[in-house]
């Protein structure tokens, strides 16, 4: 017999927040002068920007920001460059925002990405290995650490999970799905998916919250 979640007893809920991935992009010194057409790009993808910040990093802050490539033979010239002008740091959000932003870069060597991915930040806009554009977080653990290196004051809020994920899910979002997909039978539009997307978009009570101060928040 099967049966579903309720809320605990007594539990007292939080608003509805819906949260949403997030990483770090760069835009490298040697194309800031393309950031807009970069930024829009971004935005056309489907990302939001949650925040943004021009800033010339130190050789020794490039050094911390790239604490995981020291050692190795390229860090100086790594360091070098990320320090001899300024860079765009842009927090951006979207659902499976690391994958997406990391698909939409391409290969870190631009020559690479020339070839195989030529439609990519990285090919449009790269020269070489070193000198590629655009940079990246590359795991959740990597974005929550450069997005907190680039905006010290941001609080990355964490996702739910467990019973209080099946109780957001039971309070916030299955009541509306089920009107959705009864309202779904009822029409049975040729495109149903689209149609639910739609329906959903029109319908929805939760909108996403994404966590951080409002006033820094970029439309795109």
């Amino acid at each position: 017999m099967s049966t579903t979640s309720q809320p605990s007893p007594g539990l007292s809920m939080e608003p509805p927040r819906i949260y949403v991935e997030r990483t770090l992009a760069l835009i490298k010194p040697d194309v800031l002068h393309k950031a807009e057409e970069i930024e829009d790009i971004i935005c056309r993808s489907g990302f939001h920007i949650v925040r943004k910040r021009k800033v010339h990093l130190s050789p020794e802050q490039c050094s911390d920001f790239y604490s995981e490539q020291y050692g190795k033979m390229f860090f100086p010239s790594l360091t070098a460059y990320m320090s001899s002008g300024p860079i765009i740091a842009l927090e951006l959000a979207r659902h499976n925002a690391i994958a997406t932003w990391t698909e939409l870069m391409g290969p870190s060597n631009s020559l690479k990405a020339k070839e195989t991915h030529p439609d990519s930040l990285r090919a449009i806009y790269g020269t070489d290995d070193l000198r590629n554009a655009v940079h990246g977080s590359y795991c959740f653990t990597s974005a929550e650490q450069e997005i907190r290196f680039m905006f010290p004051d941001v609080t990355i809020e964490p996702v739910p999970t467990g019973n209080a994920a099946s109780d957001y899910l039971s309070l916030f979002v299955n009541p509306t799905l089920l009107t959705g997909l009864t309202e779904l039978c009822k029409q049975k539009p040729a495109d149903p998916l689209t149609w639910l997307a739609d329906w959903l978009l029109k319908h929805n009570p939760n909108r996403p919250d994404i966590q951080g101060k409002a006033i820094e928040t970029l439309d795109c």
